[in-house]
């Protein structure tokens, strides 16, 4: 009997390796495929379209893209995104000492992380999802250039409801492509990222409106220091 269940544990765990290593290496090749091909829609997107919302996303590679909002997103969102390997530990404990401390919520996710997350995996808070967005950063961050990073991130982000990537949010809230943004137009698209369900970009509210000032001044230090050298 003994030998018996030690044979099925054995069958189980045997089987478990396969399932495991078959799951690894359709993860791998789902990433190396979004190196190369544009990433035509993100569960985001499928989840929301099923809830009868309308799906505006208009695929541009980074050199039609204003280097305007590639300056504007690196200053909003991840500083350090040329230098990191895909996680930055002193936002996520900056992230931490100021969630702890009472202050407005933020998390300490790079370009990378929120690129994993939302080319890739469901929306979800469990400890189960951040991990496997884990995985999938250092995938990309394996496979992946810097520049094809940033590339997909300006692609799939939501702008507005229903408007997914740069080209359609430039569209939505200016009436232009994204190529033809001004500094000050980049600044407002990457000031309501946090929230862009809720805030505007045209016409932005006063937070809006003074957090783009911000983010201006921001963006002049990203070109000024080469932050944005890994991209442009």
């Amino acid at each position: 009997m003994a030998k018996s269940g030690r044979g099925r544990i054995g069958r189980v765990a045997l089987w478990l390796g396969v399932v495991l290593l078959a799951l690894a290496g359709f993860c791998v090749t789902w990433v190396l495929a979004y190196a190369v091909v544009p990433v035509p829609g993100t569960p985001l997107m499928v989840i929301r379209a099923i809830q009868g919302q309308e799906w505006h996303h208009e695929w541009r590679p980074v050199e039609r893209i204003s280097p305007h909002l590639v300056r504007a997103v690196i200053a909003a969102e991840d500083s350090r995104f040329c230098a990191h390997g895909g996680l930055d530990m002193d936002a996520i404990e900056r992230a931490l000492e100021r969630n702890q401390s009472g202050g407005r919520l933020r998390g300490g996710s790079t370009i990378s992380q929120q690129v994993a997350k939302n080319a890739f995996l469901w929306p979800d808070r469990s400890w189960l999802r951040k991990g496997v967005e884990l995985g999938f950063t250092l995938l990309v961050e394996t496979f992946w250039s810097k520049r094809r990073i940033l590339e997909v991130y300006l692609n799939i982000v939501e702008w507005a409801p229903g408007v997914y990537g740069a080209e359609a949010a430039a569209r939505h809230w200016f009436g232009k492509g994204a190529d033809a943004l001004t500094t000050r137009e980049a600044a407002l698209l990457a000031a309501i990222l946090p929230s862009p369900r809720q805030w505007k970009a045209d016409p932005p509210g006063p937070y809006v409106a003074s957090r783009a000032g911000t983010l201006m001044q921001r963006m002049a230090i990203v070109r000024r220091d080469a932050l944005d050298d890994c991209v442009l």
